[in-house]
């Protein structure tokens, strides 16, 4: 009976998410053609078809007044992890915050090297948190977060905690999203509804 009555109030949750996410609109974040070439031109592979497409349906999302809500799909090499970069810079550029939320702490670790190599050349402040994170630097990390210091915050389920608090969200990304559960993702998304419903 326990069991039937917390699924029926995590429901309940789930329909005001998302009620929330099909009235929500927000200020749509516009092309930057320099970025965007720049990106592009320094991408050491070549892009495929497949990558080119996903990357249009992206940007005319994020070229949108509704929030994006978009699964990835593609094998380990296949380029997500670029497609994720272009996305989040975009959004930086629009004033915004990107998180990258990964299931594991080494995933994280790839990714924070990843998109410091990449946007080295930009003026996009990069920041990571884990449970690994010494205290003093999670503490420095967590105040700049919450004063817009940082653009871009890759982290683990240290993201989920309850001293987080964003200056401004604009794009939330869960890589491999089926090793998250649904209440995690959905933390997130409520999360998203607020600082959409106040941008």
């Amino acid at each position: 009976r326990r069991a039937k009555e917390d699924a029926k109030k995590f429901a309940e949750e789930l329909i005001v998410i998302f009620k929330g996410r099909v009235r929500a609109t927000r200020h749509s974040y516009p092309a930057h053609p320099e970025i965007e070439r720049h990106l592009t031109h320094s991408f050491p592979y070549e892009e495929t078809p497949d990558q080119v497409q996903a990357l249009h349906e992206i940007h005319n999302d994020l070229s949108g007044e509704k929030p994006m809500d978009r699964l990835l799909l593609g094998d380990v090499g296949f380029g997500k992890t670029e497609l994720a970069i272009r996305a989040a810079a975009r959004v930086a550029y629009a004033g915004k915050q990107s998180a990258l939320l990964c299931p594991t702490t080494i995933l994280a670790d790839q990714h924070f090297a990843t998109f410091r190599e990449r946007l080295k050349e930009l003026p996009i402040k990069i920041a990571m948190l884990s449970r690994l994170t010494p205290k003093g630097q999670a503490k420095r990390e967590i105040e700049k977060l919450r004063n817009g210091e940082t653009d871009i915050v890759i982290g683990t389920h240290r993201l989920l905690s309850k001293d987080i608090h964003w200056h401004d969200l604009g794009l939330v990304i869960i890589d491999e999203e089926q090793r998250f559960g649904v209440r995690q993702k959905e933390e997130f998304k409520a999360a998203r509804n607020k600082y959409e419903a106040k941008s």
